[in-house]
């Protein structure tokens, strides 16, 4: 059987570029995955590991012109936009990198015996250590971030695992140029350059997560694809953690008293936060609770106006566009929607930004309308007016779950009915803003990239330092003399590693 060749295209065009690979077959993936497997060892020590992560930045850095090149050919997003992405992209590489150096992620207790105790206590110590090879299913919407080199894969080699990661076919060359970077960053540090590996094709991603020796998988897309992926993982023999991100609406409530100061403001950031990235940020806000009335109509009036002046915009392939234009037309004709700006096609290839308005009220129970509460990826928010707090609790009690929810408020309206609607935000997201706008996601400490499903699949994020839970399981050893002890949990702490002893830090 010929293999499948794996094709780069121009999604300004829609045709092919070039042949980049080919989707590897299933004895091609049982190889990537025994080679990862064989030389995880080799990410034991901590120091290599974090050599390796400031390497793969460096490299990332150097390498910018020609990433962004083929990053920008592949996806459209821009030379400007992909600069700031392969920016943030190394700064998440070095982040890990110091998150090992520092070690609290170990999360080391040692609790010495205690007869006198009811009951006794033993010697136990207990510390985290990696899960094995992790699978990475790259994203569409960011080729760099949230892609071979992203966050994801740098959280699992900053855990100790190899990664194989499954590229996504908008971006393929932009794919293995930055797996051959990785690789190089490997074999610079002292590491075998097996420590990352590519493939491709569809059916590679379905026998990557069944493959017995794959220990967890974090995955970026769509509900779909990350459910059948999802319920894979957990239909093996032996169940691994599947960390996925499948879709989030953003919910945004607007109270009465915010529009009526502010209306025109929060119009033109709203604009301005949808049509991001042509609409294509997984933390677009898509679905925004308005008061009916003065206040409202002026918020409406300026979106009207920043949203009619958005140029028209390329999807990262042209499915993504057919997929946008057959859900906004299905939105659009519903009973009682209205398009103050038409969202669709923009051109051959392109779309046009707009959004859509309906009652609040229409929204409150079950019915036809159930679609506007749901994500469509590109240009297009759904603004719901309405003429109650009631109503606003209605609908939320109605959304799934998000990465975030926002609350704008006025100047003087902190406590009170808007503590009640940002205590009503908060079940419904892993990120709570007030007065800001979801779409950029900083790489912090505090930051948490996840949310109820169908947001996540789990609790965990996917960005920030806690992301490197995800690829770590704790052990504890209970009378276990010092020589066989790993030298983490030794009373010398020779590694002068953070931890807690006997309940206080040490």
């Amino acid at each position: 059987m010929a293999a499948t060749p794996v094709w780069s295209v121009d999604p300004r065009t829609g045709n092919p570029r070039e042949q980049v690979a080919v989707e590897a077959t299933g004895e091609e993936v049982d190889r990537a995955v025994r080679a990862a497997h064989a030389v995880r060892g080799s990410l034991a020590d901590r120091t290599t590991r974090a050599a390796f992560l400031r390497t793969a930045a460096e490299l990332l850095t150097e390498a910018g012109e020609h990433v962004i090149e083929a990053a920008d050919a592949e996806t459209a997003l821009g030379p400007a936009r992909l600069t700031g992405e392969l920016a943030r992209t190394a700064a998440q590489l070095r982040a890990f990198a110091e998150v090992v150096d520092e070690g609290a992620y170990l999360d080391i207790h040692i609790d010495h015996a205690d007869a006198t105790r009811t009951p006794p206590w033993p010697d136990l110590r207990r510390y985290k250590i990696p899960l094995g090879v992790v699978a990475v299913y790259a994203a569409s919407n960011f080729p760099l971030a949230f892609s071979v080199p992203g966050g994801d894969t740098a959280s699992a080699l900053a855990a100790g695992c190899p990664v194989v990661v499954k590229a996504h076919p908008d971006h393929p060359a932009t794919s293995e140029l930055c797996a051959s970077i990785l690789r190089r960053a490997a074999a610079r540090s002292g590491l075998p350059e097996d420590v990352v590996t590519l493939v491709h094709g569809f059916e590679a991603g379905i026998a990557l997560v069944r493959h017995p020796l794959v220990a967890a998988a974090g995955f970026t897309g769509s509900v779909r694809g990350g459910r059948a992926l999802f319920d894979a993982a957990a239909a093996r023999p032996a169940p691994i953690p599947f960390h996925g991100e499948l879709g989030s609406l953003n919910p945004v409530v607007v109270t009465e008293d915010a529009a009526a100061e502010r209306g025109e403001e929060i119009g033109a950031g709203l604009a301005g936060s949808m049509t991001m990235g042509a609409g294509q940020f997984c933390t677009k806000p898509g679905f925004v609770l308005v008061p009916e009335g003065e206040g409202g109509d002026r918020l409406l009036k300026a979106l009207t106006e920043a949203v009619s002046d958005t140029e028209a915009g390329v999807l990262l392939d042209h499915r993504m566009r057919d997929a946008f234009l057959a859900g906004v037309t299905e939105r659009a004709e519903l009973p009682g929607v209205e398009a103050p700006v038409t969202p669709g096609a923009g051109g051959e290839h392109t779309v046009a930004a707009g959004f859509l308005t309906v009652p609040a009220r229409t929204l409150a129970a079950e019915g036809p309308h159930d679609a506007l509460l749901e994500e469509c990826f590109g240009p297009v928010t759904v603004v719901a007016r309405y003429a109650s707090e009631d109503e606003i609790t209605a609908v939320l009690t109605r959304l799934p779950g998000n990465l975030t929810a926002t609350l704008h408020i006025a100047t003087e309206e902190a406590g009170g009915g808007a503590a009640d609607l940002l205590a009503a935000l908060i079940p419904l997201a892993g990120r709570v803003l007030v007065n800001g706008w979801p779409t950029g996601v900083a790489v912090a400490p505090a930051q948490h990239h996840g949310g109820p499903y169908p947001a996540t699949t789990s609790t965990s994020t996917s960005v920030g330092a806690t992301a490197i839970e995800r690829w770590l399981r704790p052990v504890s050893y209970q009378t276990t003399p010092d020589a066989l002890l790993p030298p983490e949990l030794r009373d010398t702490n020779p590694l002068g590693l953070p931890r807690r002893v006997n309940g206080t830090p040490a």
